[in-house]
């Protein structure tokens, strides 16, 4: 009787705990959804940064003309005279799900605009990320700590920064494909469902069709699978984790068209194809050996493995065949600047040019995932006690992405979930820890013993793997026991409880102390809160296309971005092609609608640095550049009026190093003084006649007499010049974008010859120049 009421009230109890673990994710949903509406309330419904406008203006192409037209849409506005094949070049998961979600909700009579859907889509999938990681959490440390880690990735900056509302980037839903992949591939690894590992694959189909960075799943898994063949971990559930996640995710992979065969002929791929066959020949060799005698397993070990071999070597040799007629030898190019952190700035300047792939500084990583940084190294301790095979994988995640995201700072974002996984399963444990020791030092309550508590305590610890155990033998108790039957059945019942409260005992903490260290742990978790929200509402709310500042006067807005955009769209013609650094084609052509000759794909090394080059040149030879590429308008940012720092002359390096790694006569030491880059009295003379420098101070010493640029602190060294081959058309009203227009090409005299130049004819050369000033055309 009393051990039905037991069973009765545990079954309560873990009812009414899973509805109260419920209720918590869905607030934590809505938290992680509206800590992201900051930049909508503070300023407005608008899609932020540059890669965002690209996959706004497809987004609108897929729901106008469907996905048939979308997959054979080659787009004649972006990398003029070429163009490009946007189904075949681009991640499609982002633009489908925000297609489909408009789709339904049109269906359902609720006409939302396509932007408004952009919009929405990051914050919306923030809460599904949230609830991701609490399913994966739990799988390796129970539903404490899965909630306490799905509370912290709700609220962690490192991931705010690329889901608030308005940052439709790819990022908004490819980390939540990441972390629910992990959860099913660990999922299978606990249950051995085959069922599990087919929705795994589908899973990754979609990690595959929304970001490039699934090739961290594909390589961290099999790191995983060997790590637990080397260790002695080999099971049937780990081979159905992973067979299937490889046949059939690399076959789906393959349908996406911007993959294609890069699924098998990357090297990217082949760790994964490499621990296949490994794990197959380890399979077959506990087969064998569970059907042979040990004489004869020895014999077919040796053959086993000997055949396991060769076939190794030659399915790397063929590998090695495929991509040896590659620089790269197989390897992208980012995936070598994470492997070799020198090699973007060494051989591809393009990467190194953008600032998120840059290494982050120590301040960086305080500033995304803040007391996280601290937590993390307890959370490793704690998965390594009992290590299995689910802790083992949270840990090698959490150690390659430290590494990764401290060659590049855009991985930060990979780090983010696994920090907080770590950190929720830390503050788990030394919650239990501390609330334990507190009851046990608590005054028992009437009508409880002592003993009876510490029972009660120790059979809700007992694994739930005992209980079937019981049940087997609910048969034979109906039968009355003889005593020896009896003391054998209580001692197997005491030996665990009495063991279970020594362990418990020696994890007891002062009353005091474990009271004081939930203080600090609250405490350590407000200042979390606190800074999660500060760094949601002001460091990364404002959209990048309107920019503000405060001062004595107040808030300040530049909406510079927009006015020059709007002023291309409605005084410019439709065929008309303007061009400007590539930071700035995706924005152009989707708010401007105007074609432009390079944009933030970065696909084309040679078109870029031919716009660098361009740049980099003196007035006449960039005139000639931009008119064979048939460009009416340049656009250049210029924030030295205002101090916004990330203008084209900060830039400009860049432009050089590109243009020169295509065309030699660009060289970085001409646009240098003593190894330092200068734009005042002390610059040098090719910096001065550079186009670029031409077109950004251009007038400027009409705005205060001086020239004084307030990004680099000094006043300029060329301050009056006329320009001779393009004209100012429009500059916005704080001087942030201006955009100037080639001019035509003058009239030739037909019949005019040139004489050549003499040493000895100094008169004719004089006539000449004499001749050349009369002439009325030039």
């Amino acid at each position: 009787m009393a051990a039905s009421e037991t069973s009765n009230g545990t079954s309560l109890r873990h009812a009414f705990g899973n509805v109260l673990s419920f209720f918590i994710l869905i607030l934590i949903g809505v938290l992680a959804f509206s800590i992201r509406l900051f930049s909508v309330i503070k300023y407005e419904s608008v899609i932020h940064e540059f890669d965002p406008y690209f996959n706004y203006r497809v987004t609108q192409f897929l729901t106008k003309n469907g996905i048939y037209d979308f997959w054979n849409w080659f787009d004649d506005r972006t990398w003029y005279p070429l163009g490009r094949v946007i189904g075949g070049t681009v991640y499609p998961g982002l633009t489908l799900t925000a297609g489909t979600l408009w789709w339904l909700l049109n269906s359902l009579n609720i006409p939302l605009s396509v932007e408004t859907i952009c919009v929405f889509t990051a914050p919306i999938f923030s809460a599904f990320t949230s609830w991701a990681t609490y399913l994966l959490t739990r799988e390796v440390k129970g539903a404490g700590a899965g909630l306490t880690a799905a509370a912290l990735i709700a609220m962690v900056p490192s991931y705010i920064s690329r889901s608030v509302a308005g940052s439709y980037d790819n990022e908004a839903v490819a980390i939540f494909a990441l972390i629910f992949t992990f959860y099913l591939y660990i999922k299978t690894l606990n249950t051995g469902s085959l069922f599990y590992a087919t929705l795994n694959a589908i899973a990754y189909f979609y990690m595959v069709c929304s970001w490039g960075g699934y090739t961290f799943i594909i390589n961290l898994i099999p790191m995983h699978v060997l790590l637990c063949i080397v260790t002695g971990r080999y099971s049937s559930r780990l081979y159905i984790a992973y067979a299937p996640l490889v046949v059939l995710g690399t076959l789906l992979a393959a349908l996406v068209p911007v993959v294609g065969f890069n699924a098998v002929m990357t090297s990217e791929h082949f760790a994964s194809f490499l621990v296949f066959i490994i794990i197959h020949v380890v399979a077959f060799v506990y087969y064998i050996k569970g059907i042979l005698s040990p004489k004869m397993f020895k014999v077919a070990v040796t053959l086993v493995l000997s055949i396991g071999l060769i076939v190794c070597i030659a399915v790397i040799a063929v590998l090695v065949a495929l991509v040896a007629s590659s620089p790269t030898k197989g390897w992208s190019g980012r995936s070598l600047s994470l492997l070799d952190p020198t090699y973007a700035s060494k051989y591809i300047p393009i990467i190194a040019s953008v600032s998120e792939h840059q290494p982050p500084t120590w301040p960086s990583y305080f500033m995304d995932i803040n007391v996280l940084a601290f937590l993390v190294p307890a959370g490793i301790i704690a998965c390594f006690s009992p290590l299995s095979d689910a802790s083992s994988f949270v840990i090698l995640y959490i150690v390659t992405s430290v590494y990764f995201s401290g060659v590049m700072v855009r991985l930060m974002l990979v780090l983010a979930p696994a920090a907080c996984i770590m950190s929720g399963i830390a503050l788990s444990e030394a919650f239990d820890v501390f609330t334990r020791s507190i009851k046990f030092q608590l005054p028992v309550l009437p009508g409880f013993s002592e003993v009876d508590a510490r029972d009660t305590s120790s059979e809700s610890t007992v694994p739930q793997t005992e209980v079937p155990k019981t049940d087997k033998s609910g048969d034979t108790l109906k039968e009355r026991p003889s005593r020896k039957n009896r003391k054998k059945e209580k001692e197997p019942v005491e030996k665990p409880s009495i063991k279970s409260q020594i362990e418990k005992r020696l994890l007891v903490l002062p009353f005091e102390g474990s009271v004081l260290a939930i203080f600090l742990l609250v405490l350590l978790g407000a200042f979390y809160v606190v800074h999660c929200v500060w760094a949601a509402a002001e460091a990364y709310s404002a959209p990048s296309i309107v920019l503000t500042s405060y001062s004595n006067d107040g808030l300040h807005v530049f909406d510079d971005f927009r006015e020059a955009y709007a002023w291309l769209s409605h005084n410019t013609e439709v065929d008309d092609k303007v061009a400007s650094w590539w930071d700035y084609g995706y924005q152009t052509t989707a708010m401007a609608n105007r074609t432009v000759i390079v944009d933030n794909n970065t696909w084309n090394n040679t078109h870029i640095a031919t716009v660098g080059t361009a740049m980099s040149s003196p007035e006449k030879a960039a005139w000639e550049i931009f008119n064979s590429l048939d460009v009416k308008y340049v656009l250049v940012v210029f924030g030295g009026l205002v101090g916004y720092p990330s203008d084209d002359i900060n830039k400009f390096l860049w432009m050089v190093r590109i243009g020169g790694g295509v065309f030699p006569h660009i060289k970085e030491p001409d646009y240098l003084r003593d190894g330092q880059y200068r734009i005042d009295s002390q610059a040098t003379p090719t910096m001065l006649n550079s186009l670029m420098y031409k077109l950004s101070y251009y007038r400027f010493v009409d705005t205060d007499g001086k020239g004084f640029d307030r990004v680099r602190r000094t006043e300029i060294g060329k301050k009056y010049f006329k320009l001779t081959h393009f004209e100012e058309v429009f500059t916005t009203h704080h001087w942030m974008v201006r955009i100037y227009k080639l001019k035509p090409p003058r009239n030739r005299i037909r019949g005019k010859t040139k004489k050549s130049k003499s040493k000895s004819s100094s008169s004719s050369s004089s006539t000449k120049r004499s001749s050349t000033r009369k002439n009325p055309w030039h």
